[in-house]
């Protein structure tokens, strides 16, 4: 006779496993050593472990559902019930037991991810509606348009409610997209008919400036040209085909009018180019005071410069910048040399250093008095742990000490 823990081989070649209950019959078997009988039945032992495993597993790690799951329980369960193995067939119940109560749980827990999903899709389509609603009202033709386009998108990606939720969300979605798309198009149904009414007034506006584009009295002409661009920004824009045309004809008046006039200021222009050379003097004068070592002199001295500059007329426009950022880039040196200046003499700041300065000195020489302490002791290790610990704040010090020197200058 052959046995183990779950299971044993009589004389007559019975194999029986060991349960809760007592022995039960597994099988019998004739041919070979008992110990092979008993290995034989546990080899399927370990096939139903392995199944058990396996379904562990996907219940675990995938999205079997629960009715897949239960039912392949129960087929396990069956078969550990009715199995002709050797081992803890007791321990394989309580297995399956636990697999059930966490595909219960699963179930449990997939019907809660299930609302609250449904209850997020109700409130993004709630959303959507809302701020389909507000789009409906907006003048912002292409952007709204293109937005609304992308609500549907957005709504066809959410999971569908409940249908008289869903249809009562949707039946609100779409009066508002077609309450936009009225209103666009009544909206460029009036933008043809003043496309139009501004083709006239533009016909109006271009026939004046080329009347006027001959004209000699500079000032009058001028600013009458002012006021017809003003007028024809007002007019709106015509229809693309006539756009275009219209402008050319209207800016080419324009041009041949302010082209003679031009002429007439070339005097002007060059009484500009001399104020261009002074000021070109005067900020290389004032560059000459860069970089900034009396703070004060520097002061005085660009105040000079500037009053100076302010005395110059105009210069030519497309050097007006470029000369002026000069002056500006040495005004703005002397005023970081400024905001240095206090900062070197800021009091709160040279408080804060001289204090931190005292700790350290303080640390400092109570450590060497220590360090003497130590050695005279003749604790040499803890000297040398001192003097370790010295270097430090030594070094701590030497940069306070620095810092504290720049506020002396």
């Amino acid at each position: 006779m052959s046995s183990d823990p779950w299971g044993r081989v009589d004389e007559t070649g019975t194999v029986y496993v060991r349960t809760a209950d007592g022995e039960k019959v597994v099988g019998s078997w004739q041919a070979g050593a008992p110990e092979e009988a008993l290995a034989y039945f546990e080899r399927k032992y370990d096939g139903l472990v392995v199944e058990i495993d396996l379904l562990e597993r996907r219940v675990k790690t995938t999205d079997l559902s629960a009715k897949d799951a239960l039912a392949a329980v129960g087929h396990l369960r069956q078969q550990v019930e009715e199995a002709h193995a050797v081992g803890d067939l007791e321990a394989l119940g309580r297995r399956l037991d636990q697999l059930t109560e966490l595909i219960e749980t699963r179930r449990e827990e997939r019907k809660a991810a299930r609302a609250r999903q449904a209850e997020e899709a109700r409130k993004a389509k709630e959303a959507l509606v809302a701020e389909a609603e507000e789009l409906a009202a907006s003048d912002q033709w292409r952007a709204a348009g293109e937005r609304l386009r992308a609500l549907v998108d957005t709504w066809k990606g959410l999971p569908r409610l409940d249908r008289k939720s869903d249809d009562e969300l949707w039946h609100r979605f779409s009066h508002a997209r077609s309450a936009f798309s009225k209103r666009r198009k009544a909206h460029f149904a009036s933008l043809d008919a003043q496309r139009e009414e501004a083709r006239r007034r533009k016909e109006k506006l271009v026939a004046e400036a080329e009347a006027l584009s001959g004209s000699t009295d500079w000032g009058p002409t001028a600013a009458r040209y002012r006021e017809l661009m003003q007028e024809w920004k007002a007019a709106g824009r015509a229809q693309r085909e006539h756009e275009d045309a219209l402008w050319q004809r209207f800016r080419g008046a324009q041009d041949v009018f302010f082209a003679a006039r031009g002429e007439v200021f070339a005097e002007r222009d060059a009484e500009q180019r001399e104020n261009l050379a002074r000021k070109e003097e005067l900020a290389a004068e004032a560059e000459k005071l860069l970089p900034v070592t009396d703070l004060k002199a520097a002061r005085v001295a660009f105040r000079a410069i500037n009053e100076r500059w302010d005395a110059v007329g105009h210069v030519p426009r497309d050097a007006r910048a470029g000369i002026e950022g000069r002056m500006h880039a040495v005004e703005r040196a002397i005023q970081e040399a400024e905001e240095a200046e206090w900062r070197r003499t800021n009091p709160e700041a040279r408080a804060r250093a001289e204090g931190l300065t005292g700790q350290l000195q303080d640390a400092v020489d109570k450590l060497r008095a220590q360090i003497e302490k130590a050695r005279a002791a003749g604790n040499t290790a803890k000297a040398e742990k001192l003097e370790r610990e010295l270097e430090g704040r030594q070094a701590l010090l030497d940069q306070a000490l620095k810092g504290l020197r720049e506020f002396s200058g």
